[in-house]
């Protein structure tokens, strides 16, 4: 039972939300921790910022964002008027009545959970927790993160969840580069370790979003970024299986897919492609393999449509060698022009992309690589630096294979359609442009 001590700390917490007198901190300043510290000056709390990258931090300080989704403008104007504020010093998180912790959960190479960097940040929450602090992780994780390892390293302090802290997570839904949805309308997800852990974390984050989604643990919070992005996979895994299918067939696969979308119900749209890349799709449904393995149970459904979408970049080059083939070449030797490297259309992010898997199984067939992407002015492949190529019709003319990886809407196809000699389109950017039938 909440005792009248407990309800007077988590009130206090509370009242300082309403009135917006408490500080927020936010650890790992990236994709998910800027822009949310963002909507929290926007809502006129005062955000004090961490990040282990001094450049990251000198950067804000100056007012430059290195976010694609924040604009310099948004930082210097939050920086200018107290409202945001960098630093590399984690001693200085006893400081905020918040901490919000947003950093990388990526996975090993034998694709387990590395929460190394929860841990990190969790040590050095620790090293200064307070009473009457919220702290919150937001970083996708496997279910079970928030109290099977963090809870146990706060309270070992001798300070008590629920009465002396709070303690919840609440995943991030990001999805960098989509004009509609930011953090700030996207629903966002609550739990906490008790009830009143709940109750304070909502009322922290109801003044920087717009709709909150509480439910019942942080087991189940974390449940349900994992379902959002083992949904996504599975379909795709579907859809990319069915491109397959209807090559086999001699079939349209797009036609196919725009004919049975216009189904008003039982049917949800989607594309196949290279494969998965970003932050979410390609790890997320591991997460949760992980933790079934751990009991004893194989999540097979998830794990084959993970397999499916890791090896289309493999089947992509080799409908590149087929094309090539039937025009009498090799892959060794020809000229590959790659189109996007970003791991979806219209950012600048190339984290588990799949064109980057496409660029090695092309080098390794002996094949001269180049790319194009307006977003991406270089990236670094086996250790060999790559540049952006312009995309030019002599560049397009002078490779024997242009790939079309990412469909970025600032690439004019049509000229691509006209002057390539041959296009592999993995993305069905061409379709009615002049020359298109030269695709596959």
């Amino acid at each position: 039972m909440t005792t009248a001590l407990a309800k007077s700390t988590a009130d206090v917490l509370i009242a300082k939300a309403q009135d917006r007198s408490a500080l927020i901190g936010i650890v790992g300043l990236g994709y998910v921790g800027l822009p949310l510290a963002m909507e929290f000056a926007r809502a006129g709390f005062r955000v004090l910022g961490f990040d282990v990258s001094r450049s990251v931090v000198d950067g804000l300080g100056q007012g430059r964002s290195h976010v694609q989704d924040v604009s310099n403008t948004e930082v210097a104007g939050f920086t200018s008027a107290g409202k945001f504020m960098a630093t590399a010093d984690l001693a200085r998180l006893s400081e905020p009545e918040v901490v919000s912790i947003c950093v990388p959960t990526p996975l090993s190479k034998t694709k387990d959970p590395d929460v190394s960097y929860v841990l990190a940040a969790t040590n050095s929450v620790k090293q200064a927790l307070r009473r009457g602090q919220l702290v919150v992780l937001e970083s996708t994780t496997y279910p079970g993160t928030t109290r099977e390892l963090m809870l146990p390293a706060l309270e070992s302090t001798g300070l008590k969840v629920g009465e002396d802290f709070f303690l919840a997570f609440s995943p991030e839904r990001v999805d960098p580069g989509n004009p509609k949805w930011n953090t700030r309308n996207t629903p966002k997800v609550v739990g906490g370790i008790t009830e009143t852990c709940r109750r304070v974390a909502v009322a922290i984050y109801g003044p920087a979003i717009e709709r909150l989604v509480p439910v019942s643990s942080t087991e189940a919070a974390e449940l349900v970024k994992i379902l959002e992005n083992t949904f996504r996979s599975v379909n795709i895994g579907l859809v990319n299986e069915m491109a397959i299918v209807c090559e086999k067939l001699g079939v349209n696969v797009w036609e196919v897919i725009d004919a049975a979308a216009t189904k008003p119900f039982g049917f949800m749209k989607f594309t196949p492609g290279p494969g998965v890349g970003g932050h979410c799709i390609p790890l997320d449904p591991h997460y949760l393999a992980w933790k079934m393995r751990t009991l004893n149970y194989r999540t097979r459904f998830i794990e084959l449509a993970g397999e499916i979408n890791a090896a289309m970049p493999e089947y992509w080059v080799a409908r590149v060698a087929d094309r090539l083939n039937e025009q009498g070449k090799a892959v060794r030797g020809s000229k590959v022009l790659v189109l996007g490297v970003a791991y979806k259309k219209n950012i600048d992010d190339i984290r588990e992309s799949p064109a980057l898997d496409v660029i090695r199984l092309l080098q390794r067939h002996g094949a001269l690589v180049a790319y194009h992407d307006p977003h991406v002015a270089s990236l670094e492949e086996d250790e060999v630096e790559l540049k952006s190529v312009a995309l030019t019709p002599a560049a397009l003319k002078g490779a024997d294979c242009v790939i079309i990886v990412t469909d970025h809407s600032n690439v004019d196809y049509a000229s691509v359609a006209r002057h390539a000699q041959l296009v592999v389109d993995t993305r069905n950017a061409l379709p009615g442009a002049p020359g298109s039938g030269k695709g596959a």
